[in-house]
């Protein structure tokens, strides 16, 4: 019977060799016998517990502040970028390692104020991963981009108008501490089950493993530190090569150099500008820049995306595109950009007055606004994932959410790792809502002070909170299982785009209030399940949380602050690096939602109100895969189907590209279904730390490269640094329609 144990799957390794054992240190003795009913957690989570580690250590602060501080530099300062570089909590995971182990060994052991109630040491013992653990919390504040840098970057250089510092840190804190109230009244929901596993932690634990585990190099093979190490330096020195000297690896369009003069041919093989068929990106930041890691995302999910991105890039698009839907041959094929009704870029400061609203008599004067119908489609794909998400969820987790809620305050099965973090004390409930509430109430104070910047009413707050509140669960479900987020945004757009039109920055605000305070505490609620995973004490998640997120907002602020009143025409002048392609789209956005308003895009004053159709659409497709999952039963892979994913897919384009699809989706396929099929023991050892090692080094290179040589603007002009290489592919094919570079159909 020993023996039939051991030779489980289960990961019963400590996490830390310890000398001694206590009996208190060590899980119950269940542990022995129940791991997570999720096989990548039993695979990849181990089931011990030392509770005697220390974790808010003097090293613990220095380096977790350290990292959120230059993580939340840095990623700002890659964000307006033409390819923006996303550095990630992985990289300062691996970095701080030599810097606590160096901290451990010099800095002195000596007990101040020993024998009062505040005695304390600056070196506690040996550099432990609980430690290691909260400063990955820290890094993952600064590893996410702060949204609400949108809005300040759209108001200072896009429309030019006036919004100070202050408000602007305001806005941008408000916004991030708010999810925070969310996230502790769905932490029972979202955190606790084991059926919400976050896939993305995975790669993080297998990391913290890797290098905190001793183990034994197995015969003919490596230790995963050493598989990493491996992988590491692969990924770093390769990155000069998409990075620097062969950029065209971003995209290998190849139709087009077959088809150099052909508009059409250009159209369908731009990895970057058109469908994207047959282009490969041999670069990790093409793979993983928008759709997170391929390796960290479950095979069904990654097949349901792959559906998805199919059908809109490759039935939908097309057909709209030659059947000329709403005028859509007069523009690009795949375009973010506003357009008049010859095919022109739309001139958006003639229809804005002095007060900064929209001057009817200008919009009348400069005709309707167009936009690509892709565009126009990937709306529609946004309305019905959002009606999707919510009826999926009602259908597939309802009775879980509605038995969840019964049994909250009574005592309930619960897996291994929730046994072993009840011996913590849990943070109370009323701190979050103390928070939440607060918050509310001086964002309120805010927008109303500062109404002339700001423009939102009071009630457009609470409307954004209520918005946030209702849609939390069902997307963070999603999240947890599938480690896919359907967006907010278009929603949120669309309601105060028809309630209050005519100003842009209210719609933006609303956005970020009811969107970003979404998706903050869908972040806070998978670092809390991070920490659940790796046995952290929950108050202590919480401090590092907090201060994390306040540090992270102010450096953020301060970066964003600094570039655009230093880079001259940030933004605007498209042959540079800083073409900031996010804010661009978040910009296009402001001006159809908030400016001009839906009603005059979507509604019955506009060109597009056919796409209001998706939110039907959306909202039947759950309801067809639900009723065959109880018609048919025995075919279990019809519970797989996830409409809010599938439908959602595109939800990344733009900016995301064809390319950045295609690739993500042919490295998930390989990874986790002919890997995790086939070669079980190898990716149970070795898939997630190869995605923490792919990070890091890409990470670490464009770090050096923008640094030693971006700054003085050294660069190599060749054809192998012609980005994609399709010129034609942006070209309309409508009859006389006349565009700089193109070709005129007669």
């Amino acid at each position: 019977m020993e023996e039939q144990e051991s030779s489980t799957s289960e990961i019963r390794v400590p996490l830390v060799p310890k000398t001694e054992k206590k009996e208190e240190d060590v899980a119950s003795p269940s542990s022995e016998e129940e791991n997570s009913p999720v096989e990548q957690v039993a695979l990849t989570v181990p089931t011990t517990d030392d509770p005697s580690l220390p974790v808010l250590t003097f090293r613990m602060w220095v380096l977790g502040t350290l990292s959120c501080v230059l993580l939340s530099f840095l990623n700002q300062f890659f964000w307006y970028r033409t390819e923006p570089l996303t550095i990630t909590a992985i990289s300062a995971q691996i970095a701080v390692v030599p810097l606590g182990q160096l901290m451990a060994a010099h800095i002195t052991d000596r007990i101040f104020l020993r024998g009062t109630r505040w005695e304390f040491t600056l070196n506690p013992g040996p550099f432990n991963v609980k430690e290691h653990v909260l400063i990955t919390i820290f890094a993952n504040s600064g590893a996410g981009s702060v949204y609400a840098i949108h809005v300040v970057t759209v108001v200072k250089v896009f429309y030019k108008q006036h919004i100070t510092f202050f408000v602007s840190l305001i806005v941008v804190v408000t916004t991030q501490v708010l999810g925070f109230g969310w996230a502790g009244i769905f932490r029972r929901y979202l955190v606790e089950p084991a059926a919400m596993w976050w896939p993305a932690n995975l790669v993080q634990v297998s990391l913290f493993r890797a290098l905190h585990e001793r183990e034994e190099r197995p015969k003919g093979g490596v230790t995963r530190t050493q598989f990493f190490i491996i992988a590491f330096l692969c990924s770093f020195a390769y990155y000069v090569f998409p990075g620097y000297l062969f950029q065209m690896l971003t995209s290998l369009s190849w139709i087009c150099w077959i088809f150099p003069k052909s508009v059409l041919a250009q159209q369908l093989g731009s990895g970057l500008y058109g469908l994207g068929i047959g282009a490969l990106g041999l670069d990790w930041s093409t793979i993983s820049s928008y759709l997170g890691s391929p390796l960290a995302s479950p095979w069904f999910a990654t097949a349901n995306v792959a559906v998805g991105f199919f059908f809109v890039m490759y039935v939908l698009t097309p057909l709209f595109y030659w059947l000329n839907v709403y005028k859509a041959k007069t523009f690009p094929i795949f375009s973010d950009e506003l357009f008049t009704s010859d095919g022109q870029e739309y001139n958006i400061t003639a229809i804005i007055d002095s007060n900064f609203h929209l001057d009817i008599a200008a919009y009348e004067r400069e005709g309707p606004l167009y936009i690509s119908t892709f565009f126009a489609m990937t709306y529609g794909v946004g309305f019905a994932a959002l009606t999707a998400t919510i009826v999926h969820v009602a259908l597939f987790h309802g009775r879980e959410i509605w038995e969840q809620s019964k049994t909250s305050f009574k005592e309930k099965k619960m897996d291994i790792h929730t046994k072993m973090m009840r011996r913590y004390n849990q943070v109370p409930e009323w701190w979050f809502i103390v928070i939440l509430l607060a918050n509310i109430a001086f964002t309120i104070f805010a927008c109303e002070y500062y109404n002339d910047q700001l423009q939102l009413p009071w009630w457009g707050v609470l409307l954004a909170c209520a918005i946030a509140l209702f849609f939390t669960l069902p997307i963070g479900i999603i999240t947890a299982i599938t480690n896919q987020t359907p967006g907010l945004n278009i929603i949120t757009e669309y309601i105060i785009g028809y309630i209050y039109p005519g100003y842009p920055v209210a719609n933006m605000c609303f956005k970020v209030y009811g969107y970003i305070s979404m998706t903050q505490a869908i972040t806070f609620l998978q670092d809390f399940k991070l920490g659940h995973y790796m046995k952290i004490p929950p108050k202590t998640m919480f401090m590092a949380q907090i201060v994390g997120t306040l540090i992270a907002a102010i450096v953020y602020l301060g970066t964003a602050w600094w570039l655009m009143e230093t880079i001259p025409d940030i933004c605007e002048d498209k042959s540079s690096l800083w073409t900031c392609p996010s804010d661009t789209v978040f910009y296009d956005a402001s001006v159809l939602w908030g400016l001009i308003g839906p009603r005059r895009i979507f509604g019955d004053l506009g060109t597009y109100s056919a796409v209001n159709w998706f939110f039907l659409g959306g909202a039947i497709a759950p309801v067809l895969v639900w009723l065959a999952a109880r018609a048919i039963p025995e075919q279990e892979w019809i519970r797989l189907i996830n409409m809010p994913v599938l439908i959602g897919a595109t939800g990344s384009m733009p900016p995301a590209t064809a390319v950045n699809y295609s690739t993500w989706i042919l490295v998930g396929f390989l990874s986790g279904f002919v890997v995790y099929r086939y070669r079980p023991e190898w990716w149970r050892r070795h898939n997630y730390v190869l995605s923490g090692a792919l990070d890091a080094g890409l990470a670490f290179m464009g770090v050096l490269l923008y640094f030693c040589l971006g700054l003085e603007d050294v660069s190599l002009s060749w054809w192998g640094n012609d980005l994609d290489g399709c010129s034609l592919a942006s070209c309309p094919t409508a009859k006389g329609v006349v565009v700089e570079g193109c070709p005129v159909y007669n």
